[in-house]
C-alpha cells in the first residue's frame, strides 16, 4: 500500500515537535475560542484544550462544557460490555504487557467449550456486548480460530467487538463475514522513537503495520473502530493524544459510514512491571476526557476496569458513554480458572450488577444491549441522508 494511500502519508507530513510546541504555547486567546465555539475549531481548537494552561486555569469550564454536550448528544445513558479473553499466547515481546513472550508465565487458549463455559457466565449478568481479546499470536489464535470463535459468540450476544493481531483487509472482510461487529486497535502511541523502545520483538514491532491497521479495516467494511493511546509508554502524552486525534480526524472523513470510540488507558501493573514514563495523573485525565469531547460530539468514549471506583463515578459526567464491568483479563477468567496470568491488574473488582446499581443511584440508565447492528447493516445499503426512526420513541436508529 501506497502511504499516501492510508494514514501513514497524513502521519509522515506531520512534525512532532512543532505540534507539541504548538499545544504548549496555547495562550488564553486561543482556550477561551475553542471553550466559546464548542470545539467547532477541529485540531487547532484540540490543541489549546490540550494546553498545560487549559489544565491549570480552566478545567472547570471544560468540565461543564463537556457534561453539556455529552448529556445533548447521549443522555444520561452508559453502555455496559464485557471482555472475554480466550488467550493469552503472543509472538512479540512488548515491555509493559503482561502476555509478552519472554515473560514465563502459563499460557492458556480456550477451547470451544471452554468458551461456552464462559458465555454462560456473562449471560447470567445479562451482558449483550462483548469484547473478544487474544494475545497476537498468529499460529495458536489464527483467523480460523477467530472466526469460528466469533460465530459461536455471535449466538450468544447481541454485538461481538474484537481486539486482537492486526489483520489483512480480506482477513477483516472474513471475520465481518462470521458477524464481527467492531474492532478495537490501539496504536500504544505514535512516537516512533518511544514505540521502538518498549515494542522489541514481533511483528507489533513494525508501527507502519500497526498505523495502516483502520484503513484496511475501513476499507473492509467494519462497523466500528476503536482507537487510543497507552498512557505511559511516552512522555509527551499531550501530544501523543493530539495524533490519535488526527488519526480519527483522518478516518471519519475517508470511512464516513464507520463509527468510531476512544479509550484513555493508563499503564497499569502486569507481569513486566515496567515503571511508567509520565505520571498522568488523574487531573490530566480528566482534561483528555473533556477535550476529546468537546473536540469530537459524537465520539464514544470509553472507561476500563483499570480505574479506580471512585475515580470511574467521578469521570461519568465528563463525556463517557462506555464502561466495561466485573472484567477478568485471563483466559477462562470468568469461569475461575486460576492458572493464565491476567494481562494487567484490575482496579474496578466490583460485580455486574454493583456497577448496574452504583449507575442508577447516580441517575444513569445501564444498557446492556444497544440498538441491532442489524440497523446499521440496512444503513449501508439506503441512499446517503436516509434516516431511520424507531417510531416506539422516535429515535434516530441509523443515519446513513
Amino acid at each position: 500500500m501506497k502511504s499516501m494511500d492510508s494514514f501513514v502519508g497524513e502521519f509522515e507530513k506531520a512534525e512532532w515537535s512543532e505540534i507539541s510546541k504548538t499545544i504548549i504555547s496555547a495562550d488564553r486567546c486561543k482556550i477561551e475560542r475553542a471553550l466559546d465555539g464548542e470545539g467547532a475549531g477541529g485540531l487547532e481548537d484540540l490543541a489549546a484544550l490540550l494546553s498545560p494552561l487549559a489544565n491549570q486555569e480552566y478545567l472547570e469550564e471544560m468540565a461543564q462544557l463537556a457534561h453539556q454536550l455529552t448529556k445533548q448528544r447521549f443522555g444520561k445513558v452508559i453502555r455496559l460490555f464485557a471482555p472475554i479473553y480466550l488467550s493469552n499466547e503472543c509472538n512479540n515481546i512488548c515491555d509493559y504487557c503482561g502476555f509478552s513472550m519472554g515473560n514465563q508465565i502459563p499460557r492458556k487458549t480456550l477451547s470451544n467449550v471452554e468458551i461456552l463455559r464462559e458465555i454462560g457466565i456473562l449471560k447470567k449478568h445479562k451482558f449483550e456486548h462483548v469484547l473478544l481479546v487474544t494475545g497476537e499470536s498468529s499460529k495458536k489464535v489464527g483467523v480460523d480460530y477467530l472466526y469460528d470463535s466469533i460465530k459461536v459468540l455471535n449466538e450468544y450476544f447481541a454485538n461481538v467487538s474484537m481486539e486482537v493481531q492486526p489483520l489483512k483487509e480480506d482477513e477483516y472482510q472474513y471475520l465481518i463475514s462470521a458477524g464481527l461487529h467492531a474492532v478495537l486497535v490501539y496504536q500504544e502511541t505514535y512516537e516512533k522513537k518511544s514505540y521502538a523502545k518498549h515494542h522489541l520483538k514481533g511483528r507489533k514491532r513494525n508501527f507502519d503495520w500497526r498505523l495502516n491497521t483502520p484503513d484496511r479495516l475501513g476499507r473492509a467494511g467494519i462497523n466500528k473502530i476503536g482507537l487510543g493511546c497507552l498512557y505511559g509508554l511516552t512522555q509527551d502524552w499531550r501530544t501523543d493524544s493530539f495524533f490519535a486525534a488526527m488519526h480519527l480526524n483522518y478516518l471519519e472523513k475517508r470511512y464516513w459510514q464507520t463509527s468510531f470510540s476512544m479509550s484513555f488507558p493508563r499503564l497499569r501493573p502486569c507481569e513486566g512491571e515496567l515503571n511508567p514514563v509520565v505520571d498522568l495523573k488523574d487531573r490530566d485525565l480528566v482534561q483528555l476526557l473533556c477535550a476529546f469531547r468537546i473536540f469530537n460530539h459524537e465520539l464514544e468514549l470509553s472507561l476500563s476496569t483499570r480505574e479506580s471506583p471512585t475515580l470511574r463515578e467521578n469521570l461519568l459526567p465528563l463525556g463517557i458513554t462506555t464502561m466495561s464491568a466485573g472484567s477478568k483479563t485471563n483466559p477462562g477468567g470468568y469461569a475461575g480458572n486460576v492458572e493464565s496470568l491476567e494481562q494487567f491488574s484490575i482496579s474496578d473488582e466490583r460485580s455486574p450488577h454493583e456497577i448496574q446499581e452504583m449507575l442508577r443511584s447516580k441517575g444513569y440508565e445501564p444498557v446492556w444491549k444497544d440498538w441491532d447492528s442489524s440497523y446499521q447493516c440496512l444503513a449501508k445499503t439506503l441512499p446517503k441522508d436516509t434516516v431511520l426512526l424507531d417510531k416506539a420513541d422516535s429515535k434516530i436508529l441509523a443515519v446513513s
